[in-house]
């Protein structure tokens, strides 16, 4: 009856709250960083304006990129703290900031720059506001 043979337990630790947020940690890092380089890439494209690739644009889509991944990181650390509707807002403040830059790069009005990064804010935060709404604790 070797099938019926107790097994030894293995232990397992349980997860501690810190734990859980290292593993949120390294997962919003990661998101943060691959954000930052898509975010990097495109603005070093708009601002290259069919001219050849130099140190200046690698410069720049660097410098774009790590200020988007370090500005994602610290609201992916700080929106959990955050009521539902500021946690929103800031991330549709956020998104509307960063599209209205970088549309700002493509040389048009600083109008029509305003308006479209108004519009993509209120997109995120309305859908951002329905996702903390529907899955709330």
């Amino acid at each position: 009856m070797a099938h019926a043979a107790p097994t030894a337990h293995r232990r397992h630790r349980p997860m501690t709250s810190a734990d859980a947020r290292r593993h949120t940690d390294r997962g919003a890092l990661i998101r943060a960083l691959l954000m930052g380089l898509v975010y990097g890439v495109w603005a070093a494209f708009i601002q290259r304006q069919t001219g050849p690739v130099d140190a200046g644009n690698v410069f720049y889509g660097i410098l774009c990129g790590a200020v988007f991944a370090a500005c994602m990181f610290a609201l992916a650390r700080v929106g959990p703290r955050l009521g539902r509707e500021v946690h929103a807002t800031a991330y549709g403040v956020f998104g509307g900031i960063a599209v209205g830059y970088l549309h700002s790069l493509t040389h048009a009005s600083v109008l029509r720059s305003t308006v479209i990064g108004l519009f993509v804010a209120l997109g995120v935060g309305l859908t951002a506001f329905y996702r903390y709404y529907t899955r709330e604790d």
